[in-house]
């Protein structure tokens, strides 16, 4: 099957839009995903999935800890300043948690480290165990076929 059909499939399902975080000899390092889901309560485990060319993979590898910040709907230009899609750079605010830095304002923080890594194709899954959340209220950025999108309740 043609790789554009798998992508134009996989583009039907409805997402948020994450911010994977992680911090490596003093830098805070970022990229944007919607490949996350929760995986299991006891113990707390997360799933997220990096492609094996990205710079991230390293980062996390040595790091041993990342956080998901799951954004909200006024975060757009966030994701795309993660997601390399904005010329013109702009610094992000941050928060710390347990020690790993945070979106500012996202909806959820949810910090890990490190349980288990799988290769899978042309990426690298990582089960976090979560150490440390926090919520807020507010709703939710999604991506569905390529573009963001309001999820309305």
């Amino acid at each position: 099957m043609d790789e554009r059909v798998f992508r134009n499939a996989m583009g039907k399902f409805a997402t948020g839009v994450t911010v994977i975080t992680t911090e490596q000899n003093g830098e805070i390092h970022g990229m944007t995903a919607n490949a996350f889901m929760s995986v299991s309560l006891n113990p707390k485990l997360i799933l997220i999935s990096i492609d094996q060319r990205a710079k991230m993979l390293n980062k996390i590898n040595e790091a041993g800890t990342f956080a998901v910040n799951i954004l909200a709907e006024d975060q757009k230009e966030l994701s795309m300043q993660f997601a390399g899609q904005l010329k013109e750079k702009k610094e992000a605010e941050f928060d710390y948690m347990s020690g790993i830095p945070v979106i500012k304002g996202a909806l959820a923080n949810i910090v890990c480290k490190i349980y288990r890594k799988h290769a899978a194709g042309d990426h690298t899954i990582f089960l976090g165990e979560v150490v440390d959340i926090e919520l807020r209220e507010g709703a939710p950025l999604g991506f569905y076929e390529g573009k963001y999108s309001k999820i309305v309740s």
